[in-house]
């Protein structure tokens, strides 16, 4: 007992009698970009941590190199 292609066509336009096509083209937009930005962050964090424990790593191991001086 879903909604069938009629029922959806009806809620989309009232909904866009409700909110006007500009109005949803606007949060079409800023949702796009947020999904977008919310998959850049989650692909590259791994890349991000990687890179600090490298450093850190590499840190450690002048700091060791000065010790033993």
């Amino acid at each position: 007992m879903g909604f069938g292609w009629q029922e959806l066509l009806i809620v989309l336009v009232i909904v866009a009698l409700i909110f006007g096509t500009k109005k949803l083209r606007n949060i079409g937009s800023d949702l796009g970009g947020a999904v977008k930005g919310f998959k850049d962050s989650v692909s590259h964090e791994p890349e991000k941590d990687a890179g600090a424990d490298e450093s850190a790593n590499a840190e450690q191991h002048s700091e060791k190199d000065e010790q033993k001086d």
